[in-house]
Formats: C-alpha cells, sequence, structure tokens
C-alpha cells in the first residue's frame, strides 16, 4: 500500500485540497459553516484527481525517472506500468464520481482537468510554453473549484487568474534554471527555444500581470489581505529583479505562499 501512497505523492494532493478549501471559504463568506459539506467533498475530489495526476505524471515518466529518479515505484519495480495505469485512472474516475453529488459545475471542472492532466502528462509537458500554461491553469483552477463549490464562481474566478499567472511565471523560471538538464534530456522548453534572456521577460511579464491584479480581491477580502499579498508583492519584484534563476524560483515560491496566506487572511478576518 505504501507504494501505492509514494505513487499518489499525498503532500501535493493535500497542497491542492486546502487551496479548495480557501477558494470555498472566500466564496462563502460568512455562510461558511452551511457550506461544509460540498467543500469537504470539494476537498476529496481534489485530493483524488490531484493523486490520479501525480501516477499517470509517473507512467508516463517511466523511461526518465529510470535514469534520474530510479528510486521511484515503477521504474524500482514496486509498481508494474499497468497497475500505475489502472491506479490513476481509478483515482479520476472516484474523483469525478463524487464531483456528481456537489453540482454540475464542479462536475464539468473535475472531468476537464482529468483530461487536462492526462493530456499533460502524455503530451503537453515537453511543448514549449502549452506545458508551463497547463499548470497554470491547473493551480488556479483549485480555487475555482472550491468557488464552484459553494456557488460562487466569479468570485473566485479572480483568485484563479491571481494564481495562474504568477505559477506561468514561476513554472518558466524552474525551466531557466533547469536548462543544462532539461538540454541533455532532450527537452524542448522555452529557455531552450529562444534562450534565457527572452525567457525570463516573458516570465517577468506574467509576474508582473499577477503584481498590478492582486489588488482585485480587495471588496471581497478586505485590508487585512492587501497588507499581506503587498509582501507577496515585494516577492515577485525581487524574483524579477534577480539575475539568478534559482534565488528568482525561490522568491517566487516564497511569494505564492505569502499570497496564499494573504488570501486565507482575507477570508477568516
Amino acid at each position: 500500500m505504501t507504494r501505492y501512497i509514494e505513487l499518489a505523492r499525498p503532500l501535493n494532493c493535500v497542497m491542492a485540497g486546502l487551496a479548495i478549501v480557501i477558494g470555498g471559504l472566500i466564496g462563502a463568506g460568512s455562510v461558511f459553516i452551511g457550506h461544509i459539506h460540498p467543500i469537504a467533498l470539494a476537498f476529496i475530489v481534489g485530493c483524488m484527481i490531484t493523486a490520479g495526476g501525480n501516477a499517470i505524471n509517473d507512467f508516463y515518466d517511466a523511461k526518465i525517472d529510470a535514469v534520474n529518479r530510479p528510486d521511484r515505484p515503477i521504474p524500482s519495480g514496486r509498481i508494474s506500468p499497468r497497475n500505475a495505469l489502472l491506479f490513476s485512472l481509478s483515482l479520476f474516475v472516484i474523483g469525478i464520481v463524487l464531483s456528481c453529488f456537489i453540482n454540475p459545475i464542479c462536475l464539468l471542472i473535475a472531468l476537464v482537468n482529468s483530461l487536462v492532466l492526462i493530456y499533460y502528462a502524455r503530451a503537453l509537458k515537453r511543448t514549449i510554453l502549452w506545458g508551463n500554461m497547463c499548470i497554470g491553469y491547473l493551480v488556479g483552477s483549485t480555487f475555482l473549484f472550491g468557488g464552484a463549490a459553494v456557488g460562487a464562481l466569479v468570485i473566485t474566478s479572480v483568485l484563479f487568474m491571481l494564481a495562474m499567472l504568477a505559477t506561468i511565471g514561476r513554472e518558466i523560471v524552474k525551466d531557466i534554471e533547469d536548462m543544462e538538464g532539461d538540454r541533455k534530456e532532450g527537452i524542448m522548453t522555452l529557455p531552450i527555444a529562444i534562450g534565457r534572456e527572452r525567457s525570463a521577460a516573458i516570465a517577468s511579464m506574467f509576474i508582473i500581470a499577477a503584481i498590478v491584479l492582486s489588488p482585485l480581491p480587495l471588496k471581497i477580502l478586505g485590508m487585512p489581505y492587501l497588507v499581506v499579498v503587498g509582501l507577496a508583492d515585494v516577492c515577485f519584484l525581487a524574483a524579477i529583479m534577480s539575475k539568478r534563476p534559482s534565488r528568482s524560483s525561490s522568491f517566487l515560491k516564497s511569494g505564492m505562499m505569502v499570497a496564499l496566506l494573504a488570501f486565507v487572511i482575507g477570508a477568516m478576518i
């Protein structure tokens, strides 16, 4: 059983689930207590579909992991590729079926995200920019899913947009950081295709857009949110100004964690 838990990567699943809860908390507002059941169910669905995405990613990356991560469940022989695929598809099906008990919009998002995760692992992961945008959408959609669970899709669409922009920027920066390894593996990323400086400029555009739009949820989340998200914006600016991709990535990660905290504080105060 532990090998399947390792394949699912539970920490990633819980992080996605918490983002969904935050989206539900913000969407429900003062009547959060009355929406505990759909939010809890949305949390479970998010964890299931994220776990399915992690497993299908390992299935398609088995050959690469055999070289870079031979300790992973599939290349180590602890799980066969066939069983990993069945495990992944089972998690997707369970998540989609459970989403039927929330509402039709959640069912649609769960279905779309499952298909996107499969297509990303199979093809988009190795494409220029599209893979980065796909990850951005998936991260942002966790807040959207939480809002949809409580009938507040419009409210959380702003959070979706901010999270997506910041994530795309960070994914490009991570590609810059990984250029040497990706080039050796024959993986064509944006920095390899157009160069480090142009890629950094594109990443900066996405991050600046997230900074500029960050005050938009002020009416929903209030002044405490704006104060804390201002600290996140400082981290984002530091990432843009840094000349070292590893430091930029670290600043962006810190900024996104602070922004998540800002969402929580704004929803609870």
